[in-house]
C-alpha cells in the first residue's frame, strides 16, 4: 500500500506540473494565434477555441501516457498497450472494468481516477474561461 501511495503521489505531482505548464503554453500559443490573425469574427473565435481544445487534449494525453508508463514499469498491466488503455479509461473515470490492474496496484489506479477527475475539472474551468474570453461566448451575451 505504501508503494501505491508513494508512486501515486509522485505521478500526481508530475501531472499537476505538466497540467500547469501545459495550460500556460496553450494560453500563450492561443494568444499568439489571436494576435497574429487578428481574430475578431465568429469563424476566428471558433478557430481559437478549437486550438484551445486540442491543446488541452494534448496536455491530458501526456498525463495519461505518464500514468500508462508508470503501470508498465511496476507491472500493473501485462503490456504497454493494455497499460495505456487502462490509464485512459481510469483517468477519464469511464472505468469499463474490462481491464483491471493486478491486485497489488489497484490503489494506484484509484489515485489516477481521482487525479483525472480533478484535472478534467480544471480543464473544464479553463475551457469555460477561454470560451468567454476569446471564444464564441461572451459574458452576458448567451446566458
Amino acid at each position: 500500500m505504501l508503494a501505491n501511495l508513494s508512486i501515486g503521489s509522485m505521478v500526481i505531482i508530475l501531472t499537476v506540473v505538466i497540467h500547469t505548464l501545459g495550460l500556460i503554453a496553450v494560453t500563450q500559443a492561443t494568444g499568439r494565434l489571436v494576435a497574429r490573425f487578428r481574430m475578431h469574427g465568429r469563424r476566428s473565435r471558433i478557430l481559437a477555441m478549437s486550438t484551445v481544445v486540442l491543446g488541452v487534449f494534448a496536455v491530458m494525453s501526456v498525463e495519461i501516457w505518464l500514468w500508462a508508463l508508470c503501470y508498465a514499469i511496476v507491472g500493473a498491466a501485462p503490456d504497454f498497450s493494455t497499460a495505456l488503455y487502462l490509464s485512459t479509461v481510469t483517468f477519464s473515470t469511464v472505468g469499463y472494468g474490462d481491464v483491471v490492474p493486478v491486485a497489488e496496484w489497484r490503489l494506484l489506479a484509484g489515485l489516477e481516477g481521482i487525479n483525472g477527475f480533478l484535472l478534467i475539472g480544471w480543464s473544464t474551468a479553463y475551457l469555460v474561461a477561454a470560451g468567454t474570453r476569446i471564444g464564441p461566448f461572451h459574458a452576458g451575451e448567451h446566458f
